[in-house]
């Protein structure tokens, strides 16, 4: 073989490995802000679970007759969490008949979000950018899971079990 064939394709294989080097999520830098969107999407379900969790279980084991409903605790919680900089929750409706006016989408995420939600998704989330920093949006279904939702909320007396009514939305910083 001659020298510069030799050359060429040394040349050619070190470019080759090059390239496979810097392919998405093989070490490189660009996998970097994915791994982070990962993670706070690991914490976003968390984080859901979490809330929506305690809110059932407040719901079958101390709200009684006509008490506030056990969303009223969880719109306290998250108020703190975000007075404290940690995140923020919003619930929103889904029904177009907000038992609240604040609990509509406000913005472009949300108004898609909802869509995408009626249209049969659990979740959906979206990565933004606001003030250089990059933050997950995430909605997730509240769906009606038990008869006591319809005791609190009459408006959804004919809304079947498993159905989306609302939707909580996360915005988290991504880290």
């Amino acid at each position: 073989m001659k020298m510069h064939s030799v050359r060429g394709v040394v040349l050619g294989l070190g470019l080759l490995l090059l390239g496979v080097a810097l392919l998405p999520g093989q070490g490189t830098k660009t996998d970097k802000p994915d791994a982070a969107v990962e993670r706070t999407r690991k914490q976003t379900k968390m984080l859901d679970d979490l809330y929506k969790t305690a809110i059932v279980l407040i719901t079958e084991h101390y709200v009684k007759g006509d008490e506030p409903a056990a969303a009223v605790a969880g719109k306290l919680l998250w108020k703190e969490m975000k007075a404290k900089g940690h995140h923020e929750v919003r619930l929103i409706d889904a029904t177009g008949d907000p038992l609240e006016a604040g609990n509509v989408a406000v913005d472009e995420f949300e108004k898609a979000a909802i869509k995408e939600i009626l249209g049969g998704k659990a979740s959906v989330d979206r990565v933004v950018e606001k003030d250089g920093k990059k933050f997950l949006r995430t909605a997730t279904i509240v769906p009606v899971v038990m008869e006591k939702c319809r005791s609190c909320h009459p408006n959804y007396k004919d809304v079947p079990k498993g159905k989306a009514i609302g939707a909580l939305t996360y915005t988290l910083p991504i880290e």
